[in-house]
């Protein structure tokens, strides 16, 4: 049994900071990759930023800059370092985690933490 334990969304007002933490709890034998999505209200889910075990890390266009993603081997946890927010960062945001157990390897997802920007 594998879960994602998100926390850090809140309200913010434009320009402002938050930070998202998850980690990976459970049985887990090695988290091969780490990252955020987020899904607007009626929009798609996106990612937003990931990070492999490679080290290559992925981040959404429209946060470059803004957006920092980190991890924690340690304690197989994901950061993510928001900045100079925008309304237009408003969504529900889902740490997502690729992870083997000692019998598969699967995606995985938390509940999501929601980040509202706004004055």
């Amino acid at each position: 049994q594998v879960e994602l334990v998100e926390s850090g969304g809140g309200l913010v007002q434009p320009g402002g900071s938050l930070r998202l933490s998850c980690a990976a709890k459970g049985s887990i034998h090695e988290v091969y990759r780490m990252g955020w999505y987020r899904q607007a209200p009626g929009k798609e889910r996106e990612l937003v930023a990931s990070n492999h075990n490679s080290g290559a890390t992925n981040i959404l266009d429209s946060v470059k800059g803004r957006f920092t993603i980190s991890r924690d081997t340690a304690t197989n946890s994901v950061f993510l370092q928001m900045n100079n927010l925008k309304p237009e960062d408003t969504a529900v945001y889902y740490c997502n985690a690729f992870i083997a157990t000692m019998t598969s390897g699967m995606d995985y997802w938390g509940k999501g933490t929601l980040v509202t920007v706004s004055s």
